[in-house]
C-alpha cells in the first residue's frame, strides 16, 4: 500500500510565497483542467502540508490546527480550489482508527501522503475471507487526481456501533469519472470513484469516527471537526480576495453615466466596511475556538463537548458569513460584476460551495445549540 512520497519539506517563508506566486499564474489552468495537477500538489508536499497531520511516530511534523488553517486560508485567497485540495492535508487524522500495522505500511516510504476521500453515498460491500469486495460509485473525491490513497465508504456492522467503515484503496485500482461540472470550486477535481469487483483486505478498513490507535495530541483533536474547519477556512480566503479587490481595483471603477468612482460613494464605503467587520468577526471566533481546543489537548486533556460545539458552530458560521460577504461585494459593485469574466464572478461561485457541505450546513447551528443547552447534538458525526 505504501507509495513513494519524495523528499521532505524545503524552504521557509520565501518558499511559501513563491508557491503563492506560481499559483496566481496557474489558477486559470487548474480551473480548465478541473483539478490541481500532481506537480503542484508535490510542491505543496515540499512545504510540509501533507505531513502536518501524519503521526509523529511515522515521521509527521505536527502543525497546530490554527497554524495549518491560516496557511490554507492564504492559499484560498489566491485560488479557492487549491486551498480546498491543500486542506485535505489535515484529514489524515481520519485514519487514526486504522490498524497500526496498516498505518506503518501506509507511511513506509515517507510521511507526505496525499489522501482523498469519497465516503458517500455509502455503497454495499461483500464480505470475503480476507476483507471486502467493493463495487459501486462514490462522489466528491476532491483531489483524487494527485492522491496517493483514496477512501470509499461501506456500511458498518455490529462492531461499528452503526458508524460506516472507510476502506483505503490505491487510486489506480479504481476508475475516476471526470464529471465535475460546477459553477464554483471548479479546480478541486471532486470526481466520482467507481469500483468494479475490487477486493481489499479488512486491515485497510477503519471505523469512521472511531477511536484512534495513535495517542498523540493531534489525534485527540476531534477529527470531523478539524475536517469541517479545513473546508470552512477556504471560504474565508475567498472572501478576503473579494474584499481586497473591492478595496483596490474595484473601488477605482467609475460609471458609464459619469457618476463618481465606487470608492467615492458613501453606500459603497459603508457596505465594504460592514463586510470587512463581519468577516473579521467570524474569523476571530473561528480561530479562537481552534486555539482553545488545541490548548486543552496540549494540557493533556480532551476537547470537551462544549468546545467541540464551538469548533463546529464557528466553522459553519464562518462559511456562511464569508459567502454573504462575497455576495455583498458583488451587489455593491455595479453592472461590471455581472459579466462572466469579472473577477468577482469566480469568487462568488467559490464562496457558495463550502457552506453547502454537510459539515457546514445550517443544521450545525441547531446541533451546536443543543450541545450548549446540555442536550445531545441533533446531527450524527458531530465530533
Amino acid at each position: 500500500m505504501a507509495q513513494n512520497q519524495g523528499t521532505g519539506p524545503a524552504g521557509g517563508p520565501d518558499a511559501f510565497e513563491d508557491m503563492l506566486a506560481e499559483l496566481a499564474r496557474r489558477r486559470g489552468e487548474f480551473g480548465e483542467l478541473r483539478y490541481v495537477p500532481k506537480d503542484f500538489v508535490d510542491r505543496l508536499k515540499r512545504l510540509g502540508l501533507y505531513r502536518a497531520a501524519t503521526p509523529e511516530r511515522f515521521g509527521g511534523e505536527t502543525m497546530p490546527p490554527a497554524e495549518f488553517l491560516r496557511k490554507i486560508e492564504r492559499i484560498s485567497a489566491v485560488d479557492g480550489s487549491t486551498g480546498w485540495v491543500a486542506g485535505f492535508g489535515s484529514q489524515l487524522v481520519y485514519l487514526g482508527p486504522l490498524p497500526l500495522e496498516s498505518q506503518a505500511e501506509l507511511y513506509a516510504d515517507g510521511p507526505d501522503v496525499v489522501f482523498a476521500g469519497a465516503l458517500f453515498p455509502v455503497q454495499p460491500a461483500t464480505p470475503t475471507e480476507r476483507g471486502f469486495r467493493l463495487s459501486g460509485r462514490w462522489k466528491f473525491a476532491s483531489g483524487c487526481m494527485a492522491a496517493d490513497i483514496v477512501c470509499v465508504g461501506i456500511p458498518g456492522d455490529d462492531s461499528t456501533a452503526g458508524k460506516p467503515r472507510g476502506v483505503l484503496v490505491r487510486p489506480e485500482r479504481l476508475e475516476i469519472v471526470r464529471d465535475w461540472d460546477v459553477v464554483g470550486m471548479q479546480g478541486t477535481g471532486s470526481f466520482d470513484l467507481v469500483a468494479e469487483d475490487v477486493e481489499v483486505g479488512r486491515e485497510w478498513s477503519f471505523i469512521r469516527g472511531g477511536t484512534p490507535v495513535i495517542d498523540e495530541p493531534l489525534y485527540r483533536y476531534p477529527a470531523i471537526s478539524y475536517a469541517a474547519q479545513s473546508l470552512s477556512v477556504v471560504s474565508a480566503g475567498v472572501a478576503r480576495a473579494a474584499l481586497d479587490f473591492a478595496q483596490g481595483t474595484g473601488g477605482d471603477r467609475g460609471s458609464i453615466t459619469g457618476a463618481p468612482k465606487l470608492a467615492e460613494r458613501a453606500y459603497y464605503r459603508a457596505g465594504i466596511a460592514e463586510a470587512e467587520a463581519a468577516l473579521r468577526s467570524a474569523r476571530a471566533y473561528f480561530y479562537e475556538a481552534a486555539e482553545e481546543a488545541w490548548q486543552a489537548v496540549l494540557a493533556g486533556g480532551l476537547v470537551g463537548d462544549g468546545q467541540n460545539a464551538h469548533l463546529r458552530l464557528s466553522a459553519a458560521h464562518l462559511a456562511r458569513t464569508a459567502a454573504e460577504v462575497v455576495g455583498k461585494v458583488v451587489s455593491l459593485s455595479g453592472t461590471a460584476a455581472i459579466y462572466r469574466d469579472h473577477p468577482l464572478q469566480a469568487l462568488l461561485g467559490d464562496a457558495m460551495v463550502p457552506q453547502e457541505h454537510a459539515f457546514l450546513s445550517p443544521a450545525m447551528y441547531d446541533a451546536a445549540g443543543a450541545v450548549l443547552m446540555g442536550l445531545p447534538p441533533t446531527v450524527p458525526a458531530f465530533r
